[in-house]
């Protein structure tokens, strides 16, 4: 007998993106998100299809943790002379990104287009080293 479900051995399972066992918490399914380093700045992109700007949130934790989120409740009615039916539906995701040391925390911009998400983190620029020529006696 074996904890482990049969299909977490099997080949679709090993071609998935993830172990099947993986310790690391996995995006949940429908909302994709990626994030790509430029120059001068490091970007993220959620897919966040239906959504309002005004049922996401963009957030910088501990000052170096970026949080974006998003909620969303929907109710629909209907009814006739003889029947009224009422149906609620609710979601809601979060994913967490731990920035690294040149991030420029406080320029973050967040834009939302087409039901992409896209927020850009600036970087610092990178200071180039000091030389200096040592002149050699004798």
């Amino acid at each position: 007998m074996s904890l482990i479900p049969a299909a977490a051995t099997s080949a679709a399972a090993a071609s998935s993106r993830a172990p099947p066992l993986s310790p690391r918490p996995q995006p949940s399914p429908g909302r994709a998100s990626t994030g790509r380093r430029l120059l001068e700045a490091h970007v993220f992109k959620a897919d966040v299809p239906g959504l309002k700007k005004e049922e996401v949130k963009v957030e910088i934790e501990d000052g170096n943790v970026l949080q974006i989120s998003g909620e969303r409740s929907k109710e629909q009615e209907e009814k006739n002379d003889k029947w009224h039916k009422v149906e609620r539906s609710s979601g809601k995701f979060l994913r967490r990104f731990r920035l690294p040391e040149n991030a420029k925390t406080e320029q973050i911009k967040a834009s939302m287009e087409n039901g992409v998400l896209t927020v850009t983190v600036p970087k610092e620029e990178v200071k180039k080293p000091e030389v200096k020529s040592i002149q050699i006696s004798g």
